[in-house]
């Protein structure tokens, strides 16, 4: 009896230890993730400029406020990587065509400081890039059907080039002279992609941040697309070897080489069931951060997102479509860590939800949304 009491004594001192031991470790801190993103619009009123949108998806919640009221249409806004300097675009026309803006971004306050504008010499400027220096600020104008850059100087904006395109192609109601509708830096710092939705074509240019005028044609110095195409945005795969082109008027996404410089067509895949009727038109293009999957948006009657595969060689293989739960899905954007993706409606006013499966790319809707006056474009901040 005495050897069964030591034992079962014995037993509750082990049991003590190990619940003290347990106790003592440290505990696993839960972290509340949320997200912010800065808001790109077209504007009715004065009220109305770029915005700020947060995201907390633990309590299903987007709240959004208005950063800079009283600028019109800043349709694509970027912050530089420190996220203490922000630039937008004035979609607008002029003798000088649209306007360039830069501001100083405190973020602890959510307050922005103007520090320069600039007229952008084309009509219409639709989108913004920065080299991987921060050095350079190049704007694609769509209807002017060219695109200026300015050297940055500590915000100071500093003209040093226009490059005017010149063309046409098939569809005589949106091709009917040049559109440039995207200027894109590849990985690799020497060139810039743009893609021209009037010409069908995307055009190479030789970056060298050292010479007075940065950007010369390539050898060759373009690619031309299918006629009729349409070519809108497009995203660079992060090795550099596939670029992914928006064909926005036969709502496709392309698939295209890129070697040494030059571009090669590889296929092209349709962004509509084969049963579908109504009018198309392919908006934004965006590559998860793990590269696994591709997503692209479709406006017209179709108001879908695409996901697509990317496979080990950089060509795709369709997923699965989603309504997106709005009009117009003119742009997305996926958080940082994949998890979420969120789409902007131009024509509905909201921006809507989803939940992304990080294994399969397949996405989720939500059952919350955001009303903003006509959203169109997000980038996401730290």
């Amino acid at each position: 009896m005495e050897n069964w009491n030591k034992q079962i004594v014995g037993s509750i001192l082990v049991a003590l230890c190990l619940t003290i031991a347990c106790d003592n470790k440290p505990q696993e801190e839960k972290v509340e993730t949320s997200y912010s993103f800065l808001i790109g619009a077209y504007t009715d009123n004065d009220s109305q400029g770029i915005g700020l949108l947060n995201f907390d998806p633990k309590r299903n919640v987007l709240d959004f406020s208005v950063l800079a009221p009283g600028i019109q249409n800043p349709s694509f806004v970027i912050a530089n990587n420190a996220q203490t300097l922000i630039y937008t675009v004035e979609e607008t026309a002029g003798e000088n065509g649209g306007k360039v803006k830069s501001f100083r971004f405190d973020r602890q306050n959510n307050s922005l400081e103007q520090i320069d504008v600039q007229d952008t010499k084309g009509d219409h400027p639709c989108y913004l890039a920065m080299d991987e220096e921060e050095r350079f600020l190049v704007v694609g104008n769509y209807s002017g059907g060219n695109f200026s850059t300015f050297k940055i100087d500590g915000g100071k904006l500093i003209p040093v080039q226009t490059i005017q395109h010149e063309g046409q192609s098939i569809n005589i109601d949106r091709q009917e002279k040049a559109h440039v509708h995207s200027t894109v830096f590849h990985p690799d710092g020497k060139y810039l992609l743009v893609g021209d939705l009037g010409t069908d074509k995307i055009h190479i240019y030789k970056f060298n941040p050292s010479f007075a005028v940065p950007f010369n044609h390539s050898d060759p110095a373009y690619f031309e697309v299918a006629a009729g195409s349409g070519p809108r945005h497009l995203a660079i795969h992060p090795n550099g070897s596939r670029v992914y082109l928006v064909h926005e008027l036969t709502a496709e996404i392309g698939a295209y080489s890129f070697e040494n410089g030059q571009v090669g067509y590889v296929a092209s895949f349709p962004l509509t069931a084969n049963d579908f009727v109504g009018n198309v038109s392919a908006a934004e293009v965006r590559i998860s951060p793990d590269a696994r999957n591709l997503y692209v948006s479709n406006r017209g009657d179709a108001n879908e997102i695409s996901v697509f595969k990317i496979l080990g060689d950089g060509n795709l293989e369709w997923v699965e479509r989603v309504k997106t739960g709005g009009e117009m899905p003119r742009n997305f954007i996926l958080t940082k860590d994949g998890k979420y993706l969120l789409a902007a409606h131009q024509a509905s006013n909201n921006i809507t939800v989803f939940e992304r499966n990080v294994q399969t790319g397949k996405l989720t809707k939500l059952p919350f949304e955001a009303k903003i006056n006509k959203p169109v474009y997000f980038f996401g901040l730290d």
